[in-house]
């Protein structure tokens, strides 16, 4: 049995007639009679009764045409979708993204490709890049930016934005006027950091830890303009990358770069590098990857 089958005995009992039937379905009415002849062979069953020239089912036909309706729409949902989706007229993305990259560098890349493909959905999960990881690790999310480095065994990933942290300081504290600050100069500040979910966390205090000191954790937040906001206001240090430091006014708090050790904040569009990933899914890799791309030869040419 297979689809034609199916298709064949709808047609007949639609029409009534195996002639009509025929011809609904582009071939001769002998044709058709030894499609069914031959099915009812194969399962040694009787699908149609031979009763003149009236149509009427069996048993065994009546249970066909009941599974059959359900199978041949799910088949008529496949060809199209696979359709849609072969012209990139339909589809659906799961992007993970971090707050900070997601408000400073995706809503003009997210906004040019659905205007190119606007059939195409996109589901975004804002969270922390550990996070992030996990869900494109287990399949819940297609692709997500995150925090290098990566594990190259699992994902593949290009990269998005190269940047570095500083130091947001209330404007009256010691070190505010500094042009650069050691993170040894930190110790025993309230640090105000983002909470676990997100890797900057973790390398802030691995960092501390290798210089020889735990640091002291006032207050934890999954929002980097409320990190900047407790900062400004007098209530710890905290560490941001430079570009978003650049949102802070001068006369809220004072951003100042962190060195001995520099840590960077390196993000790429990262996803699984074993298993499927979507038509969809990898038009958004291909996008994105050219606009970023783009954007890095912009910013070396303008600073040669």
């Amino acid at each position: 049995m297979d689809l034609r089958h199916l298709q064949a005995i709808v047609e007949i009992v639609r029409h009534n007639s195996f002639t009509r039937a025929a011809e609904a379905l582009h071939v001769t009415q002998p044709t058709i009679s030894k499609m069914i002849k031959n099915l009812e062979n194969e399962l040694r069953i009787e699908i149609f009764a031979r009763d003149g020239k009236r149509v009427k089912l069996t048993d065994a036909g009546e249970a066909i045409v009941r599974h059959a309706g359900p199978i041949l729409q799910s088949f008529d949902n496949l060809v199209t979708e696979i359709n849609d989706l072969t012209y990139l007229n339909k589809g659906s993305i799961r992007i993970g993204l971090p707050p900070m990259a997601g408000s400073s560098f995706f809503p003009p890349v997210i906004k040019s490709f659905q205007e190119r493909y606007s059939g195409i959905s996109i589901r975004m999960v804002e969270d922390g890049a550990r996070r992030i990881e996990e869900g494109i690790a287990d399949g819940s999310l297609d692709v997500g930016v995150v925090l290098l480095p990566v594990d190259e065994t699992a994902f593949e990933s290009f990269p998005i934005v190269a940047d570095r942290l500083k130091v947001i300081l209330h404007p009256s504290h010691p070190l505010a006027e500094r042009s650069r600050i050691e993170l040894a100069e930190l110790e025993g500040e309230p640090f105000i950091l983002f909470n676990n979910d997100f890797a900057l966390h973790e390398r802030i205090v691995r960092e501390c830890r290798a210089i020889g000191f735990e640091p002291r954790i006032a207050c934890e937040s999954s929002q980097w303009d409320f990190i900047g906001e407790l900062a400004a206001a007098g209530l710890g240090v905290a560490m941001l990358p430079e570009t978003i430091c650049r949102a802070i006014p001068p006369s809220k708090a004072r951003t100042v770069p962190l060195v001995n050790p520099i840590i960077p904040w390196q993000l790429v569009l990262a996803w699984k590098r074993d298993g499927y990933i979507s038509l969809a899914a990898r038009e958004w890799i291909r996008f994105t990857r050219d606009v970023f791309a783009s954007s890095f030869s912009s910013s070396a040419s303008s600073s040669t």
